[in-house]
């Protein structure tokens, strides 16, 4: 989703990516913003939800203000204020409608439709909102705000909503199953704030991947394409250093778990939403012998996985 965010508008790189947002009151019908009649002329030839539609508008398109509306309803239902909306989309230069990027071929993208997506970008949140599953929506930007496209050319921006489900709950904190670990591992023990605190003395170096079950929990499993919110802390097998806390600046982290270090990737892929996990991870699947900052050589991570989307 970070990709179309980045294309849609600068502001909205960050807002969809993290949860937690309120959600808003219903809004009954999508909105349209901008100069919508340069959009009167795009036409699209639906190709079912795992192609690229077909593209035809009057060309050069161009605008001088963000401009979306909807070029094609749906006939399914509304999306509400709240939902997790997926969708996939293509990005076309407007001068000569040649082909920026074409992510059907991914699979469908979520967006969350809470309040930080519409303090964010107001635009985007109400042109999605109300709007019917199965419909496209143009979104034209002007060269300067666009990327991708030829310098100053405008960029059309044309995603489908595939569909839409409720935002999953997000935990407060891990819920499940306690499991003792085996002997030998960096041990873990809450604060009087229920903070977790790791301790290296006597662990080893390890040899691959740890990935153990502190507390099991009862939800879905983690899959490789989700977006996790966590909370977690990491020290250095060596020294017991901490280089990093989301339990320390008092709020969770979200992030797509395809996009972090490979010891986060595979070790999180799989387990359940409600799991403190352990992960002892090799340096060659955290951040390599030259390390990152203060996180160096093997690391040790507790994470608590809160929610999934």
């Amino acid at each position: 989703m970070r990709r179309l965010l980045a294309i849609l508008l600068p502001a909205l790189l960050l807002i969809t990516a993290c949860g937690g947002g309120g959600t808003p009151a219903a809004e009954p019908t999508s909105q349209s913003s901008g100069d919508v009649s340069k959009l009167d002329s795009v036409k699209v030839t639906d190709n079912g939800d795992d192609k690229a539609p077909g593209l035809d508008f009057t060309k050069p398109l161009t605008v001088t203000e963000p401009t979306i509306k909807v070029v094609s309803e749906g006939d399914g239902d509304r999306i509400k204020a709240g939902q997790v909306a997926e969708l996939a989309y293509i990005a076309v230069d407007g001068n000569d409608g040649k082909t920026v990027e074409d992510v059907y071929k991914n699979g469908p993208q979520p967006i969350e439709l809470n309040d930080e997506l519409k303090k964010g970008n107001e635009l985007i949140y109400n042109a999605i909102v109300g709007a019917k599953i199965g419909s496209h929506i143009a979104f034209a930007a002007p060269g300067s705000a666009a990327t991708g496209a030829a310098a100053g050319s405008t960029q059309l921006v044309v995603f489908k909503l595939l569909s839409a489900k409720e935002a999953a709950p997000v935990l407060s904190k891990p819920e499940g199953e306690t499991i003792t670990p085996p002997a030998g591992l960096p041990t873990v023990k809450e604060d009087d704030k229920g903070i977790p605190q790791i301790s290296v003395d006597g662990a080893a170096a390890p040899k691959e991947l740890i990935a153990q079950d502190l507390i099991k929990g009862s939800g879905a499993a983690v899959k490789a394409t989700d977006t996790l919110t966590v909370n977690y802390v990491g020290v250095n097998l060596v020294g017991g250093q901490k280089f990093d806390s989301s339990f320390d600046r008092g709020q969770t982290a979200s992030f797509a778990l395809s996009g972090v270090i490979k010891g986060w990737t595979q070790g999180l892929e799989g387990k359940t939403i409600g799991s403190r996990v352990l992960l002892v991870i090799p340096q060659d699947l955290a951040y390599g012998a030259a390390g990152q900052g203060e996180a160096k050589g093997d690391l040790v991570f507790v994470v608590d996985i809160l929610g999934v989307k």
